[in-house]
């Protein structure tokens, strides 16, 4: 394990579900936790003292995306990434391999790495596993993930079994590559929809001894019963001394389901991208600010919630304000999103320590379970 870095156990749930604390080198995470996505090196329209005051304890970054644009040099020269964020907190960073997916012609993937042009310029790049640990080890984040090839949904059995033994190679060289004891590095397991590619691939990668392990791979257009099959039969193959990461789960129903399978942190654009587009979470389901039938409404977007937004405006305020196109209602329509979550998760861990989950928790998602 890395030497700043820690996990420690302090309650298990019969459903398997864990309360724990993840120790890094810029602070203690209380987990299960969520992690606002801050993707460029910002959540889009939080100020890192907003973040904290929900409740935001650990935020994502997305290396591959930095490292285009300003550029690592630049990050360095600044301070590192927790300086150019303004955040004092821990940073986990995805080292790319999503995003070689998800670029789609621009990349071509090889044992040697990701061959890619970059979105920002059109630039030719290789990243290697060796290359994606040392830039996140120049941001100077506190958890770094090893690369790995995550696959669409529908491919043959035989190109996820090409990438399970791609990404077990690549995590071997980005173990080898560590030169910063204050950043901790994780490993992702793929294996698609195939549960024993999951186990084959949990089983290689758990082998070579990280500090944490991802699930990827489970956020890739794939319907949800498949997805929580898929991440019921990972989670048992995964050791319960190190922290569990469920990568780009979900919904607030998801985050009870998947925590009471044993998952310990999670990431999701879901709460920041809803809010810009006027869509908000709150017990009784979404409220889709921008429909008619709210012009009028004094009511707050939630009875009883206690955030910002609810506090000082109405429905029909920041429908006015999100139709208008002020940045104050993506930003406000945000602050609710996130804080219905952070909230989700407190509850969660209370519900935890107090032997009362899952129906306290399930109170506070309301009709997202």
């Amino acid at each position: 394990m890395s030497l700043r870095f820690g996990f420690e156990l302090l309650v298990r749930h019969p459903t398997g579900a864990r309360l724990g604390r993840m120790t890094t080198a810029h602070g203690a995470v209380e987990t299960p936790a969520f992690m606002p996505v801050g993707t460029h090196g910002a959540v889009k329209g939080m100020t890192p003292r907003e973040l904290g005051e929900l409740g935001a304890t650990i935020v994502l970054a997305n290396a591959y995306h930095l490292a285009q644009r300003p550029g690592v040099e630049t990050v360095s020269a600044l301070g590192g990434l927790h300086t150019l964020m303004g955040w004092d907190g821990p940073i986990l960073t995805d080292s790319g391999g999503f995003q070689a997916m998800s670029l789609g012609t621009l990349v071509r993937v090889e044992d040697e790495g990701v061959h890619y042009r970059s979105h920002v310029d059109g630039r030719a790049g290789l990243l290697t596993p060796e290359a994606a640990i040392g830039i996140q080890e120049t941001l100077g984040v506190d958890v770094a993930m090893a690369l790995d090839e995550c696959v669409p949904a529908a491919v043959p059995r035989s190109r996820v079994a090409q990438a399970v033994a791609r990404t077990t190679a690549w995590a071997a060289r980005g173990l080898a590559a560590r030169s910063r004891s204050g950043t901790a590095l994780f490993g992702i397991v793929q294996g698609g929809f195939d549960e024993a590619l999951r186990t084959e691939s949990a089983s290689a990668i758990t082998a070579l001894g990280f500090d944490g392990y991802g699930v990827g791979g489970v956020s890739v257009g794939e319907p949800a019963a498949e997805t929580a099959r898929v991440a019921a039969a990972t989670v048992r193959a995964l050791p319960a001394d190190r922290p569990r990461y469920l990568m780009g789960v979900g919904t607030p129903g998801d985050l009870i389901r998947f925590v009471a399978m044993g998952y310990d942190l999670f990431d999701c654009v879901l709460p920041t991208r809803n809010g810009r587009n006027g869509t908000l979470f709150t017990r009784q389901g979404k409220v889709m600010i921008r429909n008619a039938a709210h012009a009028r409404d004094a009511r707050p977007v939630e009875d009883g919630c206690p955030c910002y937004t609810c506090r000082r405006f109405s429905r029909g305020a920041l429908r006015h304000l999100v139709l208008s196109g002020e940045m104050l209602g993506a930003r406000l329509a945000t602050l609710h999103n996130l804080h219905f979550y952070l909230h989700l998760m407190r509850e969660i861990r209370a519900a935890l320590a107090e032997r009362t989950f899952p129906q306290r928790a399930a109170a506070a998602a309301g009709a997202w379970v």
